[in-house]
């Protein structure tokens, strides 16, 4: 395979010594062209509390290339006393207009301090463009109706970051995650948290939103979301986020994201000592590969399984200890078209964390249908490739999304401190294969030092990724009811 390619990279935001630090990044392609929306907090000193407004550079896709305009504090994306964090940005494609999502934070209230008091200072935020960005409205505080009264149970909550994505349906979705208190009341303080990844939901194209059930058995947070097409069988929501157990934790759902069945750790998708957020992307396989695949032909015997699809879950003893008092938090438009989607969105219904049923699930062992075989829906994932520190930018692909042992080892894009990043598909290639585009954190000493952007085909990651371990087969070891052992 010879030496891995490093993509080009250009530096959009920088840190200055005056102390300003550009972190959290967010990218967003806007069609036609199409023009690139990048995001991502300004902040006065690295250090989270001090976040203060959100900052934006439009580029245009020109022969190849991208063409940056300046840098502009988006002033609009603002609660007085509050400061901006974590930009999502989604495009609802039948109307052109892209929201930009954040949360305020009042004063310079850390997530740690709301996690260890069980105090919500965090405030649901979005503004809107009708003009790719050029210009926008007012902030909209949205806390109401769609956390509401969940609130109370909430120590804090946040969105994304990263892109939020629109389905065929023509929802819209915005991945977040929350800190749930699960135990208030131990010696007057808060005495159990633990955080879980769910999305914010709209079916009226963003005029009212909602927020759909939480991903309840294991500790997740920081997530993106992706369409993952199974052929004949339909499409499932897919759900990659961030967590404290050592690797990443999916979870899929069925109904366009109203819930999440219950998560599954992927072994291949190891996270830093203390977690990173990252990146994940869905897009059509090439289709000279969805006949077969090495080791998947349509007579193998290397016959993969479902995920558990459990309706009902029981949180396992050692997942179900969530951060403590005093504990840090976390940390600091999909293929519109993708996939068949059934019936409208449902009615949410009760799960576990949300007042439902904590029984135990049986295990349910399903074998793929043959239409999954074809592999219509392959995935990127972007995220620090070191396991002690924040360390190498690497670029992960699954070509069967659904098995979490399918990623391979990352191409790593950036030698060095890397952190928290985004993708985005912006079109073909002058030869046809597709183009994607990364914005991500990157430094000679530390992570934040800058956010750069860089391009590359899906040609480059296969000439550039290294084998993963194979795909789950029936001589494989069975998996456990519904979660890790």
């Amino acid at each position: 395979m010879g030496t891995p390619r490093v993509p080009v990279r250009t530096v959009l935001f920088r840190s200055e010594r005056s102390g300003l630090t550009y972190r959290v990044p967010a990218l967003l392609p806007v069609g036609p062209g199409p023009t690139l929306l990048a995001f991502a907090e300004q902040r006065l000193s690295p250090n989270d509390a001090h976040a203060h407004r959100l900052v934006q550079r439009r580029g245009t896709l020109a022969g190849g290339s991208v063409q940056w305009g300046a840098a502009r504090v988006l002033g609009a994306a603002a609660l007085e006393e509050h400061r901006s964090m974590n930009p999502c940005p989604v495009l609802d494609a039948r109307t052109g207009t892209v929201f930009l999502f954040f949360v305020a934070v009042r004063g310079q209230t850390p997530e740690a301090a709301q996690i260890s008091t069980g105090r919500n200072a965090a405030r649901l935020c979005c503004v809107t463009s009708r003009d790719a960005g050029r210009t926008w409205s007012r902030a909209r505080d949205i806390t109401e109706p769609p956390v509401g009264g969940t609130v109370s149970d909430w120590a804090t909550f946040a969105v994304g970051p990263g892109h939020g994505i629109q389905l065929r349906s023509g929802r819209l979705l915005v991945p977040a995650y929350t800190y749930r208190v699960d135990r208030r009341e131990c010696f007057g303080k808060i005495c159990r948290t633990s955080p879980h990844a769910f999305a914010f939901y709209s079916d009226d194209h963003g005029q009212t939103w909602h927020h759909g059930g939480l991903v309840s058995n294991l500790r997740s947070g920081e997530c993106q979301l992706a369409v993952v097409d199974r052929g004949q069988a339909g499409s499932v929501l897919y759900c990659n986020a961030r967590s404290p157990l050592g690797s990443r934790v999916q979870a899929l759902s069925t109904d366009q994201g109203t819930s999440f069945l219950p998560g599954e750790l992927v072994p291949t998708l190891a996270e830093t000592a203390r977690g990173c957020q990252g990146s994940i992307l869905g897009f059509p396989a090439p289709p000279s590969s969805r006949s077969s695949d090495e080791g998947w032909s349509l007579g193998s015997r290397k016959t993969p399984f479902l995920p558990n699809l459990c309706s009902e879950v029981q949180e396992s003893p050692e997942e179900g200890a969530g951060d403590t008092q005093g504990g840090g938090g976390l940390g600091g438009t999909e293929g519109y078209g993708d996939g068949p989607w059934g019936p409208g969105p449902r009615e949410p219904s009760p799960g576990p964390g949300l007042g439902g049923d904590w029984r135990a699930c049986t295990p349910q062992l399903t074998r793929l249908p043959v239409a999954l075989y074809q592999s219509p829906t392959w995935l990127l994932y972007s995220h620090p490739a070191g396991r002690r520190a924040r360390l190498h930018m690497g670029i992960h692909l699954s070509r069967f999304p659904l098995d979490p042992h399918s990623w391979t080892e990352p191409w790593v894009i950036y030698q060095g401190p890397s952190g928290y990043s985004d993708l985005a598909s912006i079109g073909p290639t002058a030869e046809g294969s597709l183009t994607f585009a990364c914005l991500y954190e990157n430094g000679a000493r530390v992570s934040y030092e800058e956010i750069s952007f860089c391009v590359f085909s899906l040609r480059e990651v296969l000439e550039n990724v290294l084998p993963g371990p194979s795909p789950t087969s029936l001589g494989s070891k069975p998996r456990e009811p519904c979660w890790p052992s």
